[in-house]
């Protein structure tokens, strides 16, 4: 399978993209704002079938252009796009500075509908778009001081994806969203320090990994929670 892994340097998308590489029929472009670590997640494919791309989704728009001619180069479509990229910064909402907010949402909302927007069209019938939300923009769950910004940009992402999978049901592409509790991750660290998830990434990515290859015989246009705290 011909699979794209937007934000797959560190945490859970590292995990998936290692897991799907042990399959040696599938075929791997792996995005990531960090270059060297892009290149090493590369060179661990004993496959050899993971091809990757430096991009800043802050700014994507500057890198669409030479983002699908490699794409293009690698694969002649696109069977599965799994969005793990992110940001979270924790701070009280009156202290976030304009940037800061703007950097969230365009990360974890923005940018991520500008890919989905960018390899529609290379998607055919029978394709699956996996967004990758959290507990703190489900509907009705309990939200946390300091995650207002992440909680709104996960929030978005969980409402494009239903709006989207109205839009592209006629084509046949699937798009759903996985609402995750709370992982141990880089991210998860540096954020919360000294706390501990229940959930390793490698677990969590595993999940993610089963539900993007057979989730779309299920499910369309749902947004599903995926915990076992709160969050």
């Amino acid at each position: 399978m011909n699979i794209i892994v937007n934000g797959g340097t560190r945490g859970i998308g590292k995990e998936i993209v290692l897991l799907l590489a042990k399959n040696k029929k599938n075929r791997l472009f792996v995005t990531g704002r960090n270059a060297s670590a892009l290149n090493k997640l590369s060179s661990e494919a004993k496959n050899m079938n993971i091809s990757t791309f430096s991009t800043d989704l802050t700014v994507f728009d500057k890198y669409r252009q030479s983002f699908l001619k490699a794409v293009a180069s690698e694969m002649k479509n696109v069977d599965i796009l799994i969005n793990t990229a992110g940001s979270l910064v924790v701070k009280e909402f009156m202290k976030f500075s304009s940037a800061e907010a703007r950097m969230i949402m365009e990360t974890n909302f923005f940018g991520q509908a500008s890919v989905i927007h960018a390899i529609e069209p290379m998607m055919k019938k029978g394709s699956h778009i996996v967004n990758i939300s959290s507990m703190g923009g489900f509907q009705g769950s309990s939200k946390y001081k300091g995650l207002s910004y992440y909680s709104a940009s996960k929030a978005a992402i969980s409402s494009l994806t239903e709006c989207l999978a109205v839009e592209f049901r006629d084509s046949g592409i699937s798009v759903n969203c996985l609402a995750l509790g709370a992982v141990q991750t880089e991210m998860f660290e540096e954020a919360f320090p000294g706390h501990k998830a229940p959930v390793r990434a490698k677990e969590m990515a595993q999940f993610i990994v089963d539900f993007a290859l057979m989730g779309n015989k299920f499910f369309n246009g749902k947004v599903l929670p995926v915990a076992v705290s709160n969050p």
